[in-house]
């Protein structure tokens, strides 16, 4: 074999398995498309560490995002990562929504998320005194992280543990042979390796199709879900996140802070065919700046009084379209499929960032034992 591991995909995802692999003492190559790492999802977020209350109990991603969040701090206070626990207010704009919030806070319980505090209008003030609402959930984990330095940090990382990484490389087919598979290049060149991982986010759909014998009706249906952020102008008045209950599609429109202390809103969400990264302009960010503002001044009526334009926006690979409930982690293993040492990662959107470190230690430990 020419490697013990091959993982298709360059994102955060791909990076930490291939850290985590070469970590464990295995030959590790890193197949990508495009030119650098993390060109897709992983660098069009909002870039926020979860704390891990809106899943199901019991779910990956539930599991994942809170293992994954005490991971991730404590790899970035490590290698010097740029992180800050920041914390968020989730917000009730009515007496309609306070049920929620409670059922938020008691579904953040049962998965682990032991520092949720409700907050009644007044004391939610105190904190944020732009803030209007009902009631509020404090989330003090939740925090924000500079995705980029994550990313280079497991890439060199990964490469100290031995791992190489070759870019601009397609996946034409992936033929199964005796011990292991053997990967096509579109550019004529083949390797040879005991392990498959997939990790190509929006491509893994795709990547899964091109490997011989892997059972069709096992590839779930694929969604795209566009989202925009824009800036805002001035000084932020906030220093915790504000969220507003989460919507169909995402977890509404809401307020961050970058690590400048610069305010972003978004996402929205936009159900789409393609991948397309161009931002909105002209009369159609006009019209979706007012859409925003509406959104945001339920709960920050000092929007008013900024200016917003469009910033820049990304596209979450989902398993789940519109009107579906949302959908957990897909990680097939040969459980699922019956080919040995071959694991797909389907619809890895957030908290993907925020469990990334331990969808890693997953794969490793547990569905890839050497």
């Amino acid at each position: 074999m020419d490697f013990d591991s091959t993982v298709i995909g360059a994102g955060v995802v791909g990076l930490a398995v291939a850290r985590r692999l070469a970590q464990s003492g295995r030959e590790v190559l890193v197949l990508e498309a495009e030119k650098t790492i993390g060109v897709h999802t992983s660098s069009r977020n909002s870039e926020v560490i979860h704390a891990g209350l809106y899943y199901p109990q019991g779910s990956f991603k539930a599991r994942l995002c809170v293992e994954g969040r005490r991971l991730l701090y404590a790899y970035c206070a490590k290698h010097g990562v740029p992180a800050r626990r920041l914390g968020k207010l989730i917000v009730a704009t009515d007496e309609r929504q306070a049920p929620r919030l409670e059922a938020l806070r008691k579904r953040g319980l049962a998965n682990g998320v032991d520092d949720l505090v409700m907050l009644t209008r007044e004391e939610a003030r105190r904190l944020e005194p732009e803030v209007e609402c009902v009631a509020a959930l404090l989330s003090p984990s939740t925090g924000i992280i500079d995705s980029r330095a994550l990313m280079l940090s497991l890439q060199g990382e990964a490469e100290v543990f031995g791992a190489r990484f070759a870019f601009r490389t397609k996946v034409a087919a992936v033929v199964p042979r005796p011990g292991g598979y053997e990967v096509r290049t579109a550019g004529g060149e083949a390797v040879a390796c005991r392990a498959l991982v997939n990790c190509a986010g929006h491509g893994a759909h795709e990547i899964a199709r091109r490997i011989e014998n892997y059972p069709e009706r096992l590839i779930p249906p694929r969604f795209l879900a566009k989202g925009n952020y824009f800036a805002v102008s001035g000084r932020a008045p906030f220093s915790h996140f504000i969220y507003p209950l989460p919507v169909e599609g995402g977890l509404g429109v809401h307020v961050t802070l970058d690590l400048g202390g610069r305010l972003r809103l978004g996402p929205d969400v936009h159900w789409v065919e393609d991948l397309d990264y161009a931002p909105v302009s002209g009369q159609e960010e006009v019209f979706q700046a007012e859409i925003f503002r509406a959104a945001v001044r339920r709960y920050w009526p000092g929007i008013e009084e900024r200016e917003i334009s469009s910033a820049f926006c990304g596209i979450r690979p989902k398993i789940a379209g519109p009107g579906a409930e949302a959908a957990d982690f897909r990680i097939d293993g040969p459980e699922t499929h019956g080919m040995k040492n071959l694991v797909n990662f389907f619809g890895i959107e957030s908290p993907g960032l925020t469990s990334s470190l331990a969808l890693a230690e997953l794969l490793v430990t547990q569905m890839l034992p050497e």
